[in-house]
C-alpha cells in the first residue's frame, strides 16, 4: 500500500536523554490509515503529530472498541536502529482486534507501516544506555452514532515516544502487593487481548498500591481468587526450587512477548519452566520454608524486573533479601544485549529498520 507521507514544517527540538521517563515526549509525526466495509483499509499516511478528531458519538469513547500494542525500537552501537519481534506484536495485535471484532491488519502491511515509519522518525532513536522508541500502536472504532452494533469504521494509529527506564529505580528489585478484592480478568472475557479496558479495571486496584507504596498489583484469577495471573503491567515469573514457574496462558492473562522470550531464553539454557496454575498459598509455603529463590515481571516497557518484596493481606514477605537474583539479571542482560545490538542474536529476534531515506 503506498503511504503518502506529510513532514512537519515546525520540528520539536529532541529531549534530554537523561531525563526521558516513559511516555512524556513525541515524535514529531504519527501514522494514520482507515478502515470502512466497503473499502477496507485505506488512505494511509504519516503527517504531523497532532490531536485526533473525534465524532462524540465514536464507538471507542462509549463501548471501548480500542485495542494496542507496545513495542521499542532500540540504537545499535554501530548507530544502526532495530526492532524487537515485531511480527509477534503484530499477530497480537490481529489476535485482540478479533476479540473486540475490529478489522484485522495483514502482516506484511503492518510491517511495512512499522518500517516506514521508525525510518522516517529514526533520528528520535535515543542513544543514552537503557533508552530507546517506544511505539504505541493502536485501533478503534469509530462510527459516528450510538447504540451497540457491529463496527463498520475503523482508525489505526501509531505513535512513538522517546522513553528511558519504566521504573524510576531502574533494574532495582520492586514492591508488589497481591489485589485481594478487584479483579482484572476471567477466563471467555478479554484478558488475553491487549485493549484499554483490562487496563481501565485496574485503575482502582493500582490507585490503592501506590498509596501504600508498592509498584506494582499482582492479580488473582477472577473465579477462586487464588491463583498468580499477572502484574499490572507485566507478566510474572517465580524460581521455586530449581523450577521456574510462570501462570498458564488460560485465557485470562496476556500473551506477552517478552514472557515468551524469556521461556525460550531459559529453555535453552537448561532451566526446567513450568507453565501451571500457581496459587497464593504455594507460592507463600515456598516463600517461609526459603524455597522461593528469585522472582520477576517481565514485558516490553520494563523488559525484566526483579521483584524484591511481596505484600499479601497483612503479610510481607522479602525475596532475595531484596536484591536482583542471578537469574533475573542473565534474562535482562541476554534480552537487552540483543536488544541493543550488544550481543549476538542467535535466536534472528532483531528487524533492522531501513536506513532513513
Amino acid at each position: 500500500m503506498e503511504i503518502k507521507i506529510t513532514l512537519t514544517d515546525k520540528p520539536h527540538a529532541k529531549p534530554d536523554e537523561s531525563a526521558l521517563g516513559f511516555g512524556k515526549f513525541f515524535t514529531d509525526h504519527m501514522f494514520l490509515m482507515d478502515y470502512t466495509e466497503e473499502l477496507g483499509w485505506h488512505d494511509a499516511r504519516i503527517v504531523p503529530f497532532a490531536n485526533l478528531e473525534l465524532h462524540p458519538a465514536a464507538t471507542v469513547l462509549h463501548y471501548g472498541a480500542e485495542v494496542f500494542e507496545g513495542l521499542k525500537a532500540y540504537r545499535t552501537p554501530n548507530g544502526k536502529v532495530q526492532m524487537f519481534r515485531p511480527i509477534e506484536n503484530i499477530r497480537r495485535m490481529n489476535r485482540s482486534a478479533e476479540r473486540l471484532c475490529l478489522p484485522e491488519i495483514d502482516e506484511d502491511l503492518a510491517m511495512q507501516i512499522l518500517d516506514t515509519f521508525v525510518s522516517l522518525e529514526q533520528d528520535w532513536v535515543p542513544s543514552a544506555p537503557g533508552t530507546s522508541l517506544y511505539l504505541r500502536p493502536f485501533l478503534f472504532g469509530n462510527d459516528p452514532f450510538l447504540g451497540l452494533h457491529t463496527i463498520n469504521h475503523s482508525t489505526y494509529v501509531l505513535i512513538a515516544s522517546p522513553v528511558g527506564s519504566y521504573y524510576k529505580d531502574g533494574i532495582n528489585p520492586v514492591r508488589i502487593m497481591i489485589e485481594t478484592e478487584d479483579v482484572r480478568a476471567v477466563r471467555g472475557g478479554t484478558g488475553y487481548a491487549k485493549c484499554g479496558g483490562n487496563y481501565g479495571a485496574s485503575n482502582r486496584a493500582g490507585k490503592k498500591a501506590e498509596e501504600k507504596g508498592y509498584s506494582q498489583v499482582l492479580w488473582l484469577d477472577g473465579v477462586e481468587r487464588k491463583y498468580i495471573e499477572e502484574v499490572g503491567a507485566m507478566n510474572v515469573m517465580f524460581m521455586i526450587d530449581d523450577e521456574i514457574v510462570t501462570p498458564a496462558l488460560t485465557g485470562s492473562i496476556l500473551p506477552g512477548i517478552t514472557r515468551m522470550s524469556c521461556i525460550e531464553l531459559l529453555r535453552k539454557q537448561g532451566y526446567r519452566v513450568s507453565e501451571r496454575q500457581i496459587s497464593v498459598d504455594e507460592l507463600w509455603t515456598a516463600l517461609a520454608e526459603g524455597r522461593l529463590k528469585e522472582a520477576w515481571g517481565c514485558g516490553t516497557a520494563a523488559v525484566v524486573s526483579p521483584i524484591g518484596e511481596l505484600a499479601y493481606k497483612d503479610q510481607i514477605y522479602t525475596i532475595n533479601d531484596g536484591k536482583i537474583g542471578a537469574v533475573t539479571q542473565k534474562l535482562y542482560d541476554t534480552l537487552t544485549g540483543i536488544q541493543w545490538g550488544k550481543c549476538e542474536d542467535t535466536e534472528s529476534w532483531t528487524h533492522p529498520v531501513p536506513a532513513k531515506n
